[in-house]
């Protein structure tokens, strides 16, 4: 898939159960599996062994997964539990009435180590043919290759022009959206709330904010 080499394929079916016999699968989590996902397919492998490609110090290998569909929207949960599992790094192709969008969390090994990951938040690109998916093999190791892969995803979202790591990106988006909520939130605080001064320190508090997320928004 995505045009990539004959030595990355791999196309391997892999059984949905795996997923969901895990004893910590909620029953809404397997059923969502069940009733939200046709088949899985383990597509490529790219790693320094399939491609020209120097190893990574924190990435060692990206498969790409094609997941088809019953319904154009998935539960968010199945690709984290799909993460989970897999001790590598991932890049989902959900497909659909032969539409794709491609998915993907920036993934870190745990502290604890033991194939563990940290997944966070997930990105993914509109509904389009597989051919026009901005995804294209980007840099000289596998980490570089993956960072942009990631990038390339969520699009605005992680573009910067100060050099900053994907990690950093990751953590700025996170703490944007997460000002965003705030500041929503307090919104609808101020319009609610009768007494003025009250109203004053809400104001305040989110004109703390406001600033903060112009800062933030300024710096990528």
């Amino acid at each position: 898939m995505l045009g990539l080499p004959k030595s990355t394929e791999f196309n391997r079916r892999i059984p949905k159960q795996k997923f969901y016999e895990n004893l910590s699968v909620t029953p809404a989590l397997k059923r969502v599996f069940i009733d939200q996902i046709k088949v899985i397919y383990w597509r490529n492998k790219i790693a320094a062994t399939t491609m020209n490609l120097a190893a990574g110090e924190t990435v060692t290998e990206v498969e790409i997964f094609e997941v088809r569909l019953d319904d154009p929207k998935l539960d968010v949960s199945v690709l984290r539990q799909i993460d989970k599992e897999i001790p590598y790094h991932i890049i989902f192709l959900l497909e659909y009435d032969g539409k794709y969008q491609a998915w993907t969390a920036y993934k870190e090994e745990a502290a604890s180590g033991n194939n563990a990951f940290k997944v966070g938040t997930y990105y993914h690109t509109d509904w389009l043919p597989e051919s026009e998916l901005p995804l294209k093999i980007d840099g000289l190791n596998i980490d570089k290759v993956y960072e942009n892969f990631v990038r390339q995803i969520a699009g605005d979202a992680l573009q910067t022009d100060t050099g900053e790591t994907l990690k950093e990106s990751v953590e700025r988006d996170e703490r944007r959206q997460q000002l965003e909520k705030q500041i929503a939130a307090l919104q609808v605080k101020v319009r609610k709330e009768k007494q003025l001064n009250k109203q004053v320190q809400l104001n305040a508090e989110l004109k703390k904010l406001r600033k903060e997320l112009e800062v933030l928004s300024s710096g990528s």
